[in-house]
């Protein structure tokens, strides 16, 4: 049913992804499927960039690719069934593209509750459910 599961990561907060990255795992098994994680880092804009270390970015993306090598290993997948990228701009939109590239047949991901901020300028859930290539499952903190 699900060929290709792509699972998002928050890199600043991985441990948000934990019933996503469950719920992934629990689905992959079911349905034989390969789980794919992404984490996206936000673009640095080029008057902040001449602030930072010259390696900033570089170093970024390594450690976001350390922490989603960690996760896959937790996920209790034999090898070969779950792999990480790294991609760099607009969350959502590379949420987009990389379910796209992939031919995702499902996303699983956490959302925040909702806030008056949500529903004035939109979270990247719904941007991702209004505009994913495939289905959505959209999870909820229990609290």
């Amino acid at each position: 049913m699900f060929d290709t599961i792509l699972v998002p990561v928050d890199p600043a907060e991985p441990k948000f992804s934990a019933p996503a990255l469950e719920a992934a795992a629990r689905f992959a098994n079911d349905y034989g499927s390969k789980v794919r994680l992404v984490a996206v880092l936000a673009q640095t804009q080029g008057f902040i960039a001449s602030y930072l270390p010259e390696d900033f970015e570089s170093k970024a993306m390594g450690e976001t690719r350390a922490m989603l090598e960690d996760l896959a290993k937790g996920m209790g997948l034999a090898d070969g069934r779950v792999s990480g990228v790294v991609r760099s701009g607009s969350v959502y939109h590379e949420i987009i593209e990389e379910a796209r590239f992939i031919k995702a047949g499902l996303i699983v991901m956490e959302s925040h509750r909702p806030g008056l901020a949500t529903y004035l300028i939109g979270s990247n859930a719904a941007h991702v459910v209004r505009h994913a290539p495939c289905s959505v499952l959209v999870l909820r903190p229990d609290k």
